[in-house]
């Protein structure tokens, strides 16, 4: 038997970066690129990470997870139930040292970006 029959291959649903949030991953520290990169692989395979927590008040199925990393919180949030394809909202480094509440500013980008990801996969 071919050591190659044994590995089972799961599809990946496919990432959609909306805005700047590609772009705001590649600025984060290795260590903080490589755990949000691999919860956000697990997502793509449809399992749930242990520090993935819903995002309440933006829209069913919308996530968030939290990395702590030197004195930093970073955070990352995405959607799961818009079509096929997992819509990574925003990413972002929290700035505000006022409690665990993800700032206003960033609520209202998340919310629009969860309408056009809505909007785009219905031209789709």
């Amino acid at each position: 038997m071919d050591e190659d029959e044994n590995i089972l291959e799961i599809p990946l649903r496919p990432l959609v970066w909306m805005g700047d949030s590609l772009k705001n991953i590649r600025s984060f520290p290795e260590e903080v690129r490589a755990s949000l990169g691999y919860a956000l692989q697990l997502v793509q395979a449809g399992e749930t990470p242990m520090d993935a927590k819903p995002l309440k008040g933006v829209g069913n199925g919308v996530y968030e997870i939290i990395k702590r990393y030197d004195t930093d919180t970073y955070r990352a949030v995405y959607a799961v139930k818009i079509g096929e394809q997992i819509y990574v909202l925003h990413i972002f480094q929290k700035k505000s040292k006022q409690g665990i509440k993800t700032p206003q500013v960033d609520i209202d980008l998340i919310k629009q970006r969860y309408k056009d990801a809505m909007a785009r996969e219905k031209q789709e």
